[in-house]
């Protein structure tokens, strides 16, 4: 017969042996341990993140003259071809503006007219002075001779040598005001100072009247419009916003231990949220050279921030993304901002990669819920 402690022993046994704790703790470790080798293989040979956006060339249009806006040709958020007048600037001013710069012209062009008259005047002084001076030499030298002889007074001499002395004055005046003439009206140089002067101040003149029509300067969209007729706008100072249609891409924000195996060129899957269901091709156009870490300083100095965090959180570096097919290829409604999950094939296939991306695929279907 067995005793009473045995058959305790007994009946306690099966109750240990069907404890389900046990099985339910090394499931919970090895689910953990599957989970923790996923994320790690992942990152490494098919890195993929949600924290992607739809990023263009925001360009803030600014006139290049200040003035009144008197009319606005574009609605928010249309499309604009390129050249397209976006908004009129009141023309008045700058047409006034031309008016007077043709009018200097005129009278710089008139003064080099009176001037050229002075200068032929000069050049006939300068002749007349030198036929005046040759006379003078021809009478001297006669002179001088018949002194030789005896046959002049000397009185006759000296108002002979004067007379000479005299015409090389004249001369060496009439050459200076010919010179004079010739400097004001820019003989010597390729073209007159002050008509070239006049010429650009009315070429500066009508490039700011043609300025007050502001144009897009590619294809593109207005967006958040604001500006109204009526109101004043500032040479090189934002009035409208435009989005260029030729420059999208998308910046994919990917943490510093994904970018081991990334380099330019690789294939990129791409899910907008735009678009459930529907997985485009891309491929990787650039790996960012650095952020902001927001570091700030005080005194010349960094500030040491205390930290609240058990564990310094990933930083994450932009990796630019181009779609494909151009702009062709680009979802309908995808828009400026908009979210993109991106799955990067980094090292190009394998089992890691097919298991990523029928989780990409999977996950295509769950943007239409949220």
């Amino acid at each position: 017969m067995s005793s009473p402690e045995a058959n305790a022993e007994a009946t306690a046994s099966p109750a240990r042996k069907s404890n389900p704790a046990k099985p339910l703790a090394l499931l919970t470790i090895v689910v953990i341990v599957l989970i923790a080798g996923w994320y790690a293989a992942s990152d490494r040979h098919a890195p993929s993140t949600s924290r992607a956006v739809i990023s263009a060339n925001v360009v803030q249009i600014a006139p290049r003259v200040s003035g009144r806006v008197t009319d606005i040709m574009v609605s928010d958020n249309e499309i604009v071809p390129a050249g397209d007048v976006l908004f009129q600037i009141d023309e008045r001013p700058f047409a006034l503006a031309v008016q007077q710069a043709r009018a200097q012209l005129d009278v710089a062009t008139q003064s080099m007219d009176a001037s050229s008259a002075q200068l032929s005047a000069t050049y006939a002084q300068v002749a007349q002075a030198n036929a005046n001076l040759e006379n003078a030499k021809a009478e001297n030298a006669r002179i001088e001779e018949l002194s030789e002889r005896g046959l002049v007074p000397t009185a006759q001499l000296d108002a002979s040598r004067t007379k000479l002395a005299n015409a090389e004055a004249s001369l060496e005046a009439a050459q200076a005001q010919s010179e004079s003439a010739e400097a004001q009206l820019g003989v010597t140089g390729d073209e007159n100072p002050q008509i070239r002067a006049a010429q650009l101040a009315l070429e500066q003149a009508e490039y700011d009247l043609l300025s007050t029509k502001v144009t897009a300067p590619r294809r593109g969209v207005v967006t958040n419009l604001q500006l109204a007729p009526g109101q004043f706008v500032s040479a090189g100072q934002p009035a409208m916003t435009f989005i260029e249609d030729e420059g999208v891409w998308i910046t994919a924000e990917m943490r510093e231990n994904q970018l081991v195996e990334i380099d330019a060129g690789d294939r990129a899957t791409l899910v907008f949220d735009a678009d459930p269901g529907k997985v485009y091709q891309g491929s990787v156009q650039s790996l960012g050279w650095g952020i902001n870490p927001g570091r700030s300083q005080a005194g010349g100095l960094p500030v040491n921030a205390p930290s609240t965090q058990w564990f310094e959180p990933a930083r994450r570096m932009p990796v630019r993304i181009e779609l494909d097919g151009g702009l062709d290829a680009w979802p309908r409604k995808a828009r400026v901002g908009g979210n993109v999950s991106v799955l990067i094939h980094a090292t190009g296939g394998g089992f890691i990669d097919s298991i990523a991306s029928g989780f990409q695929r999977a996950g295509s279907w769950l943007t239409a819920l949220y």
